[in-house]
């Protein structure tokens, strides 16, 4: 890990009010990712993952501890800071290239500069010669695609990416998964990515933090010490099989 922490989180802990009491989401949860870093939450349902992912971007708050990005407090939405969920949630009414520009535009920098790179983006996502089409007329592998290009708009120095690929199916999953560790290696941005997935945890990630059951806490940082660039053969590598069967200890009842 290098020693420059881009996202650091201390002691942090999330508690939420029912109408039946306080549910704690999060106990205590300490993490650090690096410049350049690709780390990966890998926990049960429920544990907090995304809650996690939610304080790193701004959108919520600790009830105890604290977050920095670059050494700064997060109070809110940052600019270096480019979030993924699940769903790409991309605007019908626009063209896949005004969907790109959407965070360019909202801070009022649509400029032939802005423009050039959402193109450069959609070539870097094999979508160059889609820039013109809407959303409907995309499958939701070319779609999650989009969603990518749009992350990257603004050049973030941090990525969050909430289970991205979840809701794909294995093929278009796996296409993606080796898509995105290109463009991270071209990049190098640091990330912090959520998955169930214990594979695509080991193939794309250079350490995975293993989460408790709710409240969620980090019971293991485990280091993956395969080379990149990982391609499907790596999966039958025996370092790759050791590395899944035992961060898949932690979930054997």
């Amino acid at each position: 890990m290098t020693a420059t922490p881009l996202l650091q989180a201390q002691a942090v802990s999330v508690s939420y009010q029912t109408r039946r009491g306080s549910i704690d989401a999060l106990s205590d949860v300490d993490l650090r990712v690096g410049e350049g870093e690709f780390v990966t939450i890998l926990g049960p349902s429920g544990c907090g993952k995304s809650t996690l992912l939610k304080l790193a971007a701004g959108l919520l708050s600790p009830t105890r501890g604290r977050i920095e990005v670059a050494g700064t407090p997060v109070d809110g939405p940052n600019r270096d800071i480019g979030v993924a969920f699940q769903k790409p949630t991309l605007l019908p009414w626009r063209t896949v290239l005004d969907n790109v520009l959407l965070p360019s535009q909202t801070l009022g920098e649509d400029g032939p500069s802005a423009r050039q790179r959402a193109r450069e983006l959609l070539e870097v996502v094999g979508l160059r010669d889609f820039a013109d089409n809407y959303p409907n007329e995309l499958s939701g592998g070319m779609q999650q695609r989009v969603g990518l290009a749009r992350m990257l708009q603004r050049d973030p120095k941090l990525l969050l990416m909430d289970e991205p690929f979840a809701a794909l199916d294995a093929m278009t999953r796996e296409a993606l998964t080796l898509e995105l560790q290109r463009i991270w290696m071209r990049d190098r941005k640091s990330v912090l990515f959520i998955t169930h997935s214990i594979p695509e945890a080991v193939l794309l990630s250079d350490r995975v933090l293993v989460m408790s059951a709710r409240p969620g806490r980090v019971v293991e940082d485990y280091h993956v010490d395969i080379a990149r660039p990982r391609s499907l053969a790596t999966l039958a590598e025996p370092a790759f099989v050791a590395a899944t069967d035992h961060l898949r200890r932690h979930f054997i009842s």
